[in-house]
């Protein structure tokens, strides 16, 4: 994925998320921003192996997912969401800025990254639905 593809807007492209976060203060307060923008979020994990075990169970559209959580990185649970070739649209969000994540980005399969200081309902559905 191209770098500059990488920060995004939110719109209801995508209306089932998961939001995978270690921090529950981060995971409220996208939650907030989801619902307010139309989302319907379907649930929350605070790590990877959560993520995998709850994506397949509640099968979101997209999935809102730390790179930095305590299991495993983002981008390894990103990989193996998406081993199969199909799976919900995967955004990255970290506090660190995109040039942090650059290279390890282009080679992802990721739809795009947000950094959280940018987070928003619109960023996040241009992206979903790219």
């Amino acid at each position: 994925m191209r770098a500059d593809a990488r920060r995004a807007t939110l719109s209801c492209v995508a209306a089932t998320v998961l939001i995978v976060d270690d921090h529950a203060g981060f995971r409220s307060f996208a939650r907030a921003l989801l619902e307010a923008e139309g989302f319907v979020v379907v649930g929350e994990a605070t790590d990877g192996a959560s993520a995998l075990s709850l994506t397949r169970t509640l099968e979101p559209e997209l999935v809102l997912l730390d790179v930095a959580l305590p299991d495993m990185d983002g981008f390894a649970v990103c990989e193996a969401l998406l081993e199969d070739g199909c799976g919900p649209a995967v955004i990255l969000t970290s506090s660190r800025d995109v040039s942090s994540y650059r290279r390890r980005l282009e080679r992802s399969r990721a739809r795009g990254f947000i950094p959280k200081s940018e987070l928003s309902g619109p960023a996040l559905a241009e992206l979903a639905g790219g």
